[in-house]
């Protein structure tokens, strides 16, 4: 919610990019959602094993799916801006980094309310959570892992955009392998702590290459942190 009052909600243009991305998102959903159902009825078995070789081809898929929209979003975003600069050569284009990452919050947004409607829906009760012995901390997991997922769909979308522009294909490959080992880690439950240890590095170290892809360096967050941005500083005086 900062992310977007912030960065988002004062430009009509990025507002437009994000409901967009999060369209994308939600039609990918509803791809993987429609193949999961076929899937189950196919199978048609309550066996433990089948069921459990169906949900990991079920994550596989999706993973798969939402990367596939990510970068058919991409592409859609390359023609809109190309077919903005053509029609007025004189309006400034948001920069496809900012785009990147106004998909990507969009990605996340998405993925975080739908990731967790469901498990604010069954906290209303009944029911007790640990009453047969499982970790009482599962709501509280799930919170924290929401914010990893939403965190980490604004730096896949800005690393994925950047190998997209660059034309590197591992790096979008290494973007759709660290999606799904943070999708796969769900199955270590209850091991809540590894899962959310391995999630959080995973995001710190997405997030440090999203800086520097973003055209971040050391210098310039040290200046930031120590309010010596002189370009910022300057931004700010025009804003008001």
């Amino acid at each position: 919610f900062a992310l977007y009052i912030f960065t988002i909600a004062s430009d009509p243009l990025r507002v437009i990019f994000l409901i967009a991305g999060a369209f994308f998102w939600l039609v990918s959903l509803l791809l993987s959602s429609l193949i999961w159902v076929i899937a189950r009825l196919i199978t048609d078995s309550k066996e433990g094993p089948k069921q459990k070789y169906l949900l990991i081809f079920g994550v596989l898929l999706s993973v798969l799916i939402q990367e596939t929209f990510r970068f058919a979003y991409y592409r859609l975003i390359k023609k809109a801006s190309e077919g903005l600069k053509s029609i007025n050569p004189d309006d400034t284009v948001p920069s496809m980094r900012l785009l990147a990452y106004v998909s990507g919050l969009g990605f996340g947004i998405m993925s975080g309310v739908f990731s967790f409607v469901n498990t604010l829906s069954d906290s209303l009760g009944p029911g007790t959570v640990g009453i047969h012995g499982d970790s009482p901390q599962f709501f509280l997991n799930s919170a924290f892992m929401t914010l990893v997922v939403v965190l980490l769909h604004v730096f896949w979308g800005v690393v994925f955009f950047d190998g997209c522009e660059k034309k590197k294909w591992y790096i979008i490959l290494i973007v759709f392998l660290t999606h799904l080992l943070v999708s796969a880690q769900t199955f270590l439950s209850p091991h809540y702590g590894i899962n959310l240890l391995s999630a959080y590095i995973i995001m710190v170290l997405m997030g440090i290459w999203a800086f520097f892809v973003a055209g971040g360096s050391c210098r310039s967050l040290k200046l930031c942190l120590l309010c010596q941005d002189k370009d910022f500083l300057l931004f700010n005086q025009r804003s008001r």
